[in-house]
């Protein structure tokens, strides 16, 4: 039986980033992922984009990943939010808060390949791919897992943690014996890509309309990202139009901001829901990303929150004694990520309730804040600084900086 110091379950965006953040601090690391990066099925690396926020970014380039990005990046320079039906809306300019971009919008396929190529070479981790967890079994010394490849062939490994990167249904997190809440927003989010009659100016929309968010993405070959949330009977029927009629309703509920939309892409879409789960450790269990709290897409925050968690959790058990499984190193983990992630969950949960009440006093409210927003600069600083965090300790890939690996180790 092979044994690990970590064995991380979960090769999507945020797992991958956290074995390779652990790459080359002389811990051993296996990722286990049942499905090939490469793979069309794969659903961390689809037609979807993310919207990487400055920390995100700095993260990248201290992984090293970032010029791999960069090239495929379209910067956010300027966010209009407004809502549907009524006059207020707001806008951040990035040159306003010093800053070149609020964030980038990258394709997650290009974020999957970029990682996954670096995992290639990435020293002291090792790769179970296709392989899904068959059993993990926790012990106060270690953790056991049982993985099944592709051939049905079985392997048992041993480590002294396992990190929850496997999803929203996470098996890590049941086998822990971790609950979950979960809330369904009774919306499905459509995803697609919309050609424009005119190049985007690196705008980034979020319209808030009676059925929910509606987000448009500049993307970096001038055409736009498109995030439509809808009620479920209203999505079967957007997704079933002819693409012409499709548009035609994609430009009425969005309006004429972003230019005439010409051509529409394929069209997905996926159900939201906001999963929390009631701790993010336990017994020799650590849990990042979705694993640990699944979010609306609301204000692109998922995929950033999941990806300090990543980077926090990989700096302490970098920094760590021998065993990375410490109960004491899971509780700080536990501790430091505590604010960051319960504010971005009530940040993102109160927009979604906020903007989803129909009542007309409540809208005329949204409507004066809306206006009063663009008029006070103290709180557009304060919403420009939303990507680095809701508190706590910042994650040293995140400041820019490298880990420190204990001595013991080198």
């Amino acid at each position: 039986m092979q044994e690990f110091d970590v064995a991380i379950v979960g090769g999507g965006m945020v797992g991958a980033s956290c074995a390779l953040a652990l790459a080359g601090t002389g811990r051993s690391v296996v990722l286990i992922e049942g499905i090939a990066p490469d793979g069309a099925a794969q659903p961390s690396f689809d037609e979807r984009t993310t919207a990487l926020g400055n920390s995100s970014r700095r993260i990248f380039e201290s992984l090293g990943v970032w010029p791999r990005l960069e090239p495929h990046a379209a910067a956010i320079r300027t966010i209009h939010v407004s809502e549907a039906g009524r006059f207020g809306f707001a806008r951040l300019k990035a040159d306003a808060q010093g800053i070149d971009a609020f964030g980038y919008v990258v394709a997650n396929r290009v974020i999957g390949a970029a990682l996954w190529g670096a995992l290639a070479n990435a020293a002291g981790v090792s790769a179970r791919v296709p392989a899904r967890p068959q059993s993990v079994e926790i012990a106060p010394d270690a953790v056991t897992l049982t993985i099944v490849d592709a051939a049905g062939e079985r392997e048992r490994l041993k480590a002294r943690v396992v990190v929850a990167a496997d999803g929203a249904h996470s098996v890590v997190r049941a086998a822990a014996g971790i609950a979950a809440s979960v809330e369904d927003y009774g919306q499905v989010a459509l995803v697609m890509n919309v050609q424009a009659d005119r190049p985007h100016d690196g705008t980034a929309f979020e319209r808030f309309t009676s059925a929910g968010p509606l987000a448009v993405l500049p993307l970096q070959d001038g055409s736009l990202s498109v995030v439509w949330t809808a009620a479920p009977p209203h999505a079967a029927r957007l997704l079933a139009l002819p693409d012409a009629a499709f548009i035609e309703e994609l430009q009425a509920c969005f309006g004429w901001r972003a230019g005439r939309f010409l051509r529409v892409g394929h069209r997905a879409s996926y159900a939201l829901h906001l999963t929390r789960a009631a701790a993010s450790v336990a017994l020799r269990t650590a849990l990042i990303g979705n694993a640990a709290q699944a979010l609306h897409p609301v204000a692109g925050q998922g995929f950033n929150l999941g990806l300090r968690d990543a980077a926090m959790l990989a700096e302490l058990i970098a920094a760590g004694d021998e065993d990375a499984g410490a109960a004491a190193l899971l509780d700080q983990f536990a501790d430091w990520r505590a604010r960051d992630r319960s504010g971005v969950i009530r940040f993102t949960d109160g927009l979604i309730k906020l903007f989803g009440d129909g009542r007309r006093s409540v809208g005329m409210l949204r409507n004066l804040g809306l206006l009063l927003f663009d008029l006070a600069p103290p709180a557009k600083s304060a919403l420009a600084r939303v990507s680095a965090g809701f508190g706590g300790p910042t994650p040293r890939l995140a400041r820019g900086l490298g880990l420190i690996v204990a001595a013991t180790r080198g």
